[in-house]
C-alpha cells in the first residue's frame, strides 16, 4: 500500500512541500499524536510546515509524549526540557523518525496542507470536543490557550465538586 501511495503525483507534492517520502512520514505521525479528526489535519500540517520553512521549533507535544513512552495525561513545562533527539522543543526540524504510524488521511495532510493563510499555533478547544483553535500571532495564540485552561480548570471543579458528593 506505501509503494502504491508514493507515486509520481505524491512524490511531486512532497517536493512542493520541500520534503522527502521519510519527513513526509515523520511529519504526517506528528499530524497523527495531535488530532484523529481529519477534517482538522491540513491545517495541523500547515502550521508545521509554516513552522519548518521559517526554520523555527515544531514545538510539538506529541513528539514530547513520545519521550516518555506515551505516559504523560498532560505535557506540562516541566517535561519539556527532556534531553531527546524527538524532543522538538529543543531541537529543530523534524524528529530523527515517527513517532506514530501515520495513517493514509495523514500523509495526504502533509501533502495538500492547508497553511492558513500563515497560522502558525493551534491548541486544544475550550469544547473538548478534539478540535482545536488557529492562531497567526503570539496574542492569537495566548488568547485561545487562556480559553483552553480557564474551560479546563471549571471543568476539574466540576468533577471535583460532583465526585465530593
Amino acid at each position: 500500500a506505501l509503494d502504491a501511495f508514493w507515486n509520481d503525483a505524491n512524490i511531486s507534492k512532497a517536493l512542493k512541500q520541500g520534503l522527502n517520502q521519510d519527513e513526509v512520514s515523520i511529519l504526517a505521525s506528528i499530524v497523527k499524536g495531535e488530532t484523529n479528526f481529519e477534517p482538522e489535519m491540513p491545517k495541523i500540517a500547515g502550521v508545521y510546515l509554516n513552522r519548518l520553512d521559517r526554520g523555527v521549533l515544531l514545538q510539538a507535544d506529541p513528539t514530547v509524549a513520545f519521550c516518555y513512552d506515551y505516559t504523560l495525561d498532560r505535557i506540562l513545562k516541566s517535561h519539556l526540557s527532556v534531553d531527546s533527539p524527538y524532543n522538538t522543543y529543543k531541537h529543530g526540524g523534524l524528529p530523527p523518525g515517527p513517532i506514530y504510524i501515520p495513517t493514509r488521511a495523514c500523509l495526504e495532510a502533509v501533502l495538500n496542507p492547508d497553511r492558513g493563510n500563515g497560522n502558525f499555533f493551534f491548541c486544544a478547544s475550550p469544547e473538548f470536543d478534539g478540535t482545536h483553535r488557529f492562531a497567526r500571532n503570539m496574542a492569537e495564540h495566548n488568547a485561545n490557550a487562556a480559553a483552553f485552561h480557564k474551560a479546563l480548570t471549571a471543568r476539574k471543579k466540576a468533577k471535583s465538586a460532583a465526585s465530593s458528593k
